[in-house]
């Protein structure tokens, strides 16, 4: 009997013991998924390191566990700070330089040149999406002088990833900050054929331009692959630098201008009756309009409120004022009396000049720089366009062609690794690598301008009648009128 008990006893603690591996297994296998959960989150340290990156603006530190960070994707104030500088870019051209390139004309024309900024503005901008920002900043490009169409579509482009521009803002708010850049590079040249090309030829023309000459720039200087971006490309062909847009935007523009008017030819009666501005009113309220976006286009060129952004807002701010002051003294010397286009002109100019260096130079060098910005380029829009007899109407060459062109060069004088850490290794030699693209950005701009507008001509033809054009582009061009003549 007892012997039967205790062999029933030894069944059920084997039992027993049988259940309690199981169970302590299963347990176990449980708290295996817990505590590998627990293992991806985030420390307090990494958190932090996440946060220093944030606030510095600076790339984000790598997590050695593997942990998905907290504050993974685009930053609420990087990207706020990103939409304010886009919209400020637009602002730019629409309306800042349609309305100060508006009251430079005759009142006859003053609605063909707003035609034509909105015009461009709403061809680039799908133009963009299609395949531009691709062919500017694919990401998949392996050419140093175009890009891809890995991003045709914008493909691959979400607010939700980051690093298509910088850490902390969103790889859409990159692609439409870009596009504002896109818009009015292509509208400056309008200024240089006011008054006298057909609206179609100058939508074909602008189509064509921007895949010859904007998109491989857009690519050549601010992409990780591009062949003059010394900053992000340590394989660049020409390590030069250009924070916002001194060899893309105005070289490229004002040097493209140059070669258009000129194809183009003078405006009918040039020299024989006055062509004088209908509303120098138009033309200062756009010349304020510039200035404040200007903000836009320098500052937000640092891709964060930090003190980059900072400092190319006070140097953009001092070169602005310093060069109306100098294009005005200079104006009185010259002419003997300061013109308010004296000063609207100056201050473009000084906007114009600090453009490439406006991140990388301190407050010092932009009042001389501002200086330079307000002498050289009046020299050039009084006098050498009337040695060399071509009719660039509102000055866009004298102006973004030479200004962008002094800046370029001025950049590889005065960037200050000081001033900015990301050029730490490239002040040396500067001035000759900033040479060089000048150089480049001057051929490539001029001959493929010459390409185009002559493949327009054939086409299309490039300039309105002489009917057209004495009766103003406004009513013949576009059945409007902005005033009554």
């Amino acid at each position: 009997m007892i012997d039967r008990c205790l062999t029933r006893v030894r069944a059920v603690l084997a039992a027993l013991t049988v259940m309690m591996i199981f169970a302590a297994a299963g347990m176990a296998q449980a708290q295996a998924p817990s505590e590998a959960a627990a293992s991806a989150t985030p420390t307090v340290e990494e958190r932090l390191a996440d946060l220093e990156a944030y606030v510095n603006n600076s790339e984000r530190p790598e997590k050695a566990s593997g942990a998905e960070s907290l504050v993974a994707g685009p930053g609420p104030g990087a990207n706020a700070w990103q939409m304010v500088s886009t919209a400020l870019v637009l602002f730019m051209t629409l309306p800042g330089l349609a309305l100060f390139y508006g009251g430079l004309v005759r009142r006859k024309n003053v609605l063909s040149v707003l035609a034509q900024c909105l015009g461009i503005a709403c061809m680039v901008t799908p133009l963009w999406w299609l395949c531009g920002y691709s062919l500017s900043f694919g990401v998949d490009a392996k050419s140093p002088f175009f890009g891809d169409f890995s991003n045709a579509l914008l493909n691959g482009v979400e607010s939700v990833k980051t690093g298509a521009g910088y850490h902390w803002i969103s790889d859409s708010m990159w692609a439409m900050f870009q596009l504002t850049f896109a818009i009015i590079t292509p509208a400056l040249i309008v200024g240089a054929i006011a008054e006298r090309m057909k609206f179609s030829a100058v939508m074909l023309f602008v189509g064509l331009w921007m895949f010859a000459v904007y998109f491989p720039f857009a690519h050549m200087v601010w992409s990780g692959t591009g062949f003059m971006c010394g900053p992000l490309n340590p394989d660049a062909g020409i390590k030069a630098l250009d924070f916002a847009g001194g060899t893309v935007v105005h070289m490229t523009s004002g040097w493209s201008a140059l070669v258009l008017c000129i194809i183009l030819g003078k405006r009918r009666g040039l020299g024989k009756e006055p062509l004088a501005p209908h509303s120098m009113v138009l033309c200062m309220v756009g010349t304020g309009m510039l200035w404040v976006g200007w903000y836009g286009f320098n500052a937000g060129s640092a891709l964060g409120a930090d003190g980059i952004a900072a400092n190319a807002f006070t140097t953009t701010t001092l070169a602005a004022a310093t060069a109306g002051l100098f294009w005005g003294i200079t104006e009185w010397l010259f002419k003997g009396k300061p013109s308010v286009l004296g000063l609207c002109s100056g201050i473009v100019a000084g906007l114009v000049v600090i453009t490439p260096a406006a991140g990388f130079v301190s407050p010092s060098a932009a009042v001389l720089i501002g200086a330079l910005g307000g002498v050289v380029p009046f020299l050039a829009v009084s006098y050498l366009k009337r040695i060399f007899r071509y009719d660039d109407a509102l000055d866009t060459f004298g102006i973004h062609g030479v200004g962008g062109t002094l800046g370029a060069i001025l950049t590889g004088v005065f960037a200050n690794e000081k001033i900015n850490p990301g050029v730490a290794g490239l002040t040396d030699g500067l001035v000759l690598e900033q040479f060089k693209a000048v150089g480049l950005t001057v051929i490539w701009s001029v001959v493929a301008t010459a390409v185009v507008a002559y493949l327009v001509k054939a086409v299309i033809g490039l300039r309105a009648s002489a009917e057209v054009e004495v009766t103003g582009l406004d009513l013949s061009e576009h059945g409007e009128q902005g005033y009554e003549h």
